[in-house]
């Protein structure tokens, strides 16, 4: 991995403190630049198409021209690599852009004044009951979560988020947020009550009402469309007939057993001007996860006073995974056993589509929002395999390809994850220098440890907290 941080001046700087107030001048120079090219990143003006090793593909080319290989890209890029640059540190400009959400500003859609509320709440013509899905992505929506969005997704925004995974203007956007519906009542220009049992959470204008065609959406979202994979199996069997398009307001936050701070929140909770590296986890923390998200903090893109922000979704996933909020008891006692400076806890009411590559981006604007500088990706994330065969949908670093050729368009660096492996000898070590050094790896497979866990049997430490073990143990 290439360092952050080049040489200096090689042998020709006539002085000291000359070579000093240059780089002062210099580096505020490349952050108003950086900042410059991420606002027209932002604005649409310029994109980046990729394809990773499994052929999934971005096709936004916004403008006519794709920043990848752009005369300005160019030129900023051998700017930021000429030698009068050297020394100064990528990632203390990726600290300066983090108060910059992605499209420029962090939405706020809640209404906080008890009149406006009512008043708002006596003009909607009907209630319209919130599913767990569409209550988490209803939460991202008012809260700021999903900024740039609005509201839920109109036909045409959902088209060209489908088809060049970009809203009409060209910001980036990994997956289509939309509301689904089989009420042939609800026509456009009607305002909907959104509904957590029978709490009002926001008010939908309806601008339009469509049927989507969830052939394509599967096939350019997942990469398949067979029911083998768990997001087509619901695009397909859960939502609805008709999807509804329209701006939200909100009125209250959803009650939840587990805390969902907003994006404002955690931001004001972190500290300013570090590196903010982000974890997402679906499943309890153990103790390879543990040091995969600590040894980030040692990555050569990842500054001085780093921390982690360990910021697991806690809406619904997969079938098989262990209930959200059996997961948020075990990062409780984890964070409370550990009590380290460096992390910080916070839970994400997303709901999972395990679609590969493109939730990785999904991923990467909402931390962004929140206000983090660096992702971690991990192998194959958000991945899945068949329920009939147990394959892979997607390759192993798909995810990590995929992510990393977005990556500057979203002003944020990606960390790959490290694979770890237990020894005996030496503990937790990369795959290869146990492979180099002729270690003794220690095996469990998730499959064993389930296994385990519910013959009682006793679970090796090296692989699991015994703390998160017991709250397993007691609510699984």
């Amino acid at each position: 991995m290439q360092s952050n941080y080049v040489a200096f001046g090689k042998g020709r700087t006539r002085a000291r403190g000359f070579s000093l107030l240059m780089r002062g001048i210099l580096a505020s120079a490349v952050v108003l630049i950086a900042v410059g090219v991420v606002m027209q990143l932002e604005h649409g003006i310029l994109s980046a198409p990729a394809v990773s090793r499994s052929g999934v593909q971005n096709m936004g080319v916004v403008r006519g021209k794709a920043f990848a290989s752009s005369p300005m890209r160019r030129s900023v890029a051998h700017f930021a690599t000429s030698p009068i640059m050297r020394g100064i540190s990528l990632s203390a400009v990726a600290a300066e852009l983090k108060s910059i959400p992605h499209g420029g500003k962090l939405t706020d859609l809640m209404l906080s004044d008890k009149s406006e509320i009512d008043s708002l709440l006596s003009t909607t013509d009907m209630d319209f009951p919130l599913n767990d899905r569409q209550l988490c992505d209803t939460e991202l929506i008012i809260n700021g979560g999903f900024s740039p969005l609005n509201g839920f997704l109109n036909e045409e925004e959902y088209n060209s988020v489908v088809e060049k995974m970009r809203l009409t203007d060209g910001t980036l956007l990994g997956l289509p947020v939309v509301l689904d519906t089989n009420d042939e009542t609800i026509k456009p220009g009607m305002k909907l009550k959104l509904m957590q049992g029978d709490k009002p959470i926001a008010v939908m204008e309806v601008e339009s009402k469509y049927v989507p065609d969830k052939v394509r959406e599967c096939k350019q979202d997942y990469g398949v469309t067979t029911l083998e994979h768990p997001g087509v199996l619901m695009v397909s069997t859960e939502r609805g007939k008709y999807y509804l398009g329209g701006k939200l307001t909100g009125v209250a936050l959803p009650d939840r057993v587990f805390p969902c701070k907003t994006p404002a929140e955690v931001r004001a909770t972190l500290p300013p001007g570090k590196d903010v590296v982000a974890f997402q986890c679906r499943n309890p923390v153990h103790r390879a996860h543990y040091e995969l998200f600590t040894r980030a903090l040692d990555a050569e893109n990842v500054g001085e006073g780093g921390v982690v922000l360990v910021h697991p979704t806690c809406g619904p996933t997969q079938a098989d995974d262990i209930p959200g909020i059996v997961r948020y008891k075990t990062y409780e006692v984890l964070k409370e056993e550990k009590s380290d400076p460096r992390i910080f806890w916070e839970y994400l009411p997303y709901s999972m589509h395990m679609a590969g590559p493109r939730e990785a981006i999904q991923h990467m604007i909402i931390r962004k929002n929140y206000g983090c500088t660096h992702f971690i990706i991990g192998r194959d994330m958000a991945g899945s395999k068949s329920s009939l065969t147990g394959d892979d949908f997607y390759g192993a670093y798909d995810a990590q390809d995929f992510a990393k050729s977005n990556a500057p368009e979203l002003g944020m660096q990606t960390v790959p994850s490290l694979n770890l492996v237990h020894t005996i000898e030496e503990g937790y070590v990369t795959a290869d220098y146990a492979k180099d050094n002729n270690l003794t790896v220690d095996k469990l497979s998730g499959t064993k440890f389930r296994q385990m866990l519910r013959a009682g049997e006793e679970i090796p430490e090296w692989f699991a907290f015994k703390s998160v073990v017991d709250v397993l143990r007691a609510n699984v």
